[in-house]
């Protein structure tokens, strides 16, 4: 089996659209790894893209960094996640991702009846209030 290709930090950020600065990040958080060349610069193997991939999709569904990192960590170093290891991984976050959403629409249903049902008491107040003597309302004063 021929050796695979090794992608340099601009290549892996392209690819991934992650910027480097973000890659290089995953690397001290343990999150990815690289391998540095005689002139000390990271080689990452292609697999890499894989972890990349399920580590922007769990930030989306606003898994913590700590918790990714936790399940990364049974992952051998190089070895990109699997569909069964997504699938386990979804099974582990399910609880919590469906708390989150439950928390979250309380909180919509919340502000729909402020606003809706009684009047936003913040509308009331900002919004309701005669600007102050001598301002327009939406313009500056002059210095």
């Amino acid at each position: 089996m021929p050796p695979t290709k090794q992608l340099t930090i601009g290549d892996l950020s392209g690819r991934s659209g992650v910027p480097q600065s973000a890659l290089r990040f995953y690397e001290r958080q343990g999150l990815i790894f690289s391998q540095r060349t005689s002139g000390n610069q990271r080689r990452y193997d292609r697999s890499t893209l894989r972890r990349i991939a399920f580590i922007r999709a769990s930030q989306r569904v606003g898994i913590p960094l700590a918790q990714v990192a936790e399940v990364l960590a049974f992952l051998p170093e190089g070895q990109p996640p699997t569909r069964e290891f997504w699938e386990r991984a979804s099974e582990c976050w399910r609880a919590a991702l469906d708390d989150r959403i439950a928390r979250l629409e309380r909180m919509r249903d919340d502000l729909t009846y402020r606003v809706r049902d009684r009047g936003c008491w913040c509308y009331r107040r900002v919004w309701r209030r005669p600007p102050p003597p001598g301002r327009a309302r939406g313009r500056r004063r002059a210095r």
